[in-house]
């Protein structure tokens, strides 16, 4: 059961990436930095934030067992947020010699998620 609800809930996380992706890649056809990514990885951070906050009231490091945890933070935070596509931006614009480039949205990215998740988690509590 529980491989069936990460299933459902990743390949949820995956499709709403895709949407997201896709309409900010529409929206900003030639960015300076990757913003389609940036925008989902930065939004999931936000997301399971909310979702820790609102849910748990704390982080917890052994929610493995929990179904929500299962389905929300590893399924569809896990497969709509992406460590791997932002890794490989990163080195592409490494590769291109953009390093100012490379910085911000290393920078944003990192940063950005983490002030985002937190975010999340005081409005979690605070709900």
């Amino acid at each position: 059961m529980d491989l069936f609800i990460l299933s459902v809930s990743g390949g949820l996380g995956a499709i709403v990436r895709y949407l997201v992706g896709n309409i900010i890649m529409e929206k900003y056809p030639d960015p300076p930095i990757p913003m389609a990514m940036l925008s989902v990885n930065i939004l999931g951070a936000l997301g399971l934030g909310l979702f820790y906050g609102a849910y748990f009231r704390y982080i917890p490091m052994d929610a493995y067992d929990n179904l929500w945890f299962l389905a929300l933070g590893i399924g569809f935070f896990g497969a709509f947020t992406t460590f791997s596509t932002f890794s490989m931006e990163a080195l592409e614009l490494f590769r291109k010699k953009s390093y100012q480039r490379l910085v911000w949205y290393v920078a944003i990215s990192l940063l950005g998620s983490i002030v985002m998740f937190s975010v999340g988690y005081g409005l979690g509590l605070w709900i």
